[in-house]
């Protein structure tokens, strides 16, 4: 399931909070508050009301009610009366879902949820992070041989402006449904064929946008495969005196020791392939920067 879009701008603690809490922010949308609304009368009167309410009711029917069904009428009317209340008591004010919601009013526009994409909108969208998380989880990217400064301001504000984009395409692309909806005689459809045009040209960019991260995904995944064949190269090279020494004392003529000594050309050889990788990995990284700057 995608994670909340949060503006770069918003700051880092704020934006942590509002990607841990879709399902919340949600609920904001809808129109839930967790802030009190309108006057509440003091706790120190609700009981007395209450009870005097409830005494007047037993009151009138006990002249119409066994007996035996009183007290338990009774305690029903006062589970319910208790239950209303405590429904409307507000949460706390240093509550989750309050904080939550004073964030998500002063930060309003500075996040996207899931309601705010179609369902083409919202696999880009997963694409787009499932990429990214990849970048950045990666061990190369834990070792500093990408540019991890970078990668942790560009690959959140190119997150950012796709998801923008995807919502306006999901906008006008629900317009667009309802305006066709509404018939089409030749002059609709003359007239909306440059529009449907647009937003094909529109989304084919965007999916290119998406394409360009994923490409960069997959050259980061080769060099964090490359890395591991070479630390697992550079293991068997640290035990290779041990082979040799087996093979000069148990006179294993037939298996010459330079044969093993080919495992040494095989991890320079992975230091190139890892070399390239990182290489094209930073290339990648230059054609996504571009259409960030703009």
């Amino acid at each position: 399931m995608q994670r909340v879009v949060v503006d770069p701008e918003v700051p880092a603690d704020v934006a942590n909070l509002l990607r841990r809490h879709g399902p919340l922010l949600s609920r904001f949308r809808t129109g839930w508050s967790p802030e009190p609304r309108g006057s509440r009368l003091p706790a120190a009167l609700v009981v007395p009301l209450t009870v005097t309410m409830a005494l007047a009711n037993v009151t009138a029917i006990v002249a119409h009610m066994p007996t035996p069904l009183l007290v338990p009428l009774a305690g029903l009317y006062f589970t319910i009366l208790t239950c209303v209340y405590l429904a409307r008591k507000p949460a706390p004010y240093n509550s989750v879902e309050r904080v939550l919601y004073r964030h998500a009013q002063r930060f309003r526009g500075g996040y996207l949820i899931l309601e705010d994409f179609d369902y083409g909108s919202r696999d880009l969208l997963g694409r787009v992070q499932r990429a990214i998380d990849h970048i950045l989880g990666s061990r190369v990217n834990a070792l500093g041989m990408l540019d991890g400064v970078r990668n942790s301001v560009m690959l959140p504000a190119e997150e950012w402006e796709i998801a923008h984009l995807l919502t306006k395409l999901s906008a006008l692309r629900a317009r667009h449904r309802a305006l066709a909806r509404g018939g089409r005689t030749p002059e609709v459809i003359a007239a909306m064929a440059p529009l449907e045009r647009a937003l094909a040209a529109s989304e084919a960019a965007v999916v290119a946008r998406v394409e360009a991260l994923e490409r960069y995904a997959r050259h980061v995944s080769a060099a964090d495969r490359t890395l591991r064949s070479q630390d697992q190269i550079d293991a068997l090279l640290a035990h290779l005196p041990e082979y040799e020494q087996l093979v000069a004392e148990s006179g294993a003529s037939r298996f010459s020791a330079p044969e093993i000594g080919h495992l040494s050309e095989d991890a320079v050889q992975l230091q190139r392939a890892l070399h390239d990788s990182i290489r094209s990995a930073h290339e990648a990284f230059r054609y996504l920067d571009g259409p960030s700057s703009r």
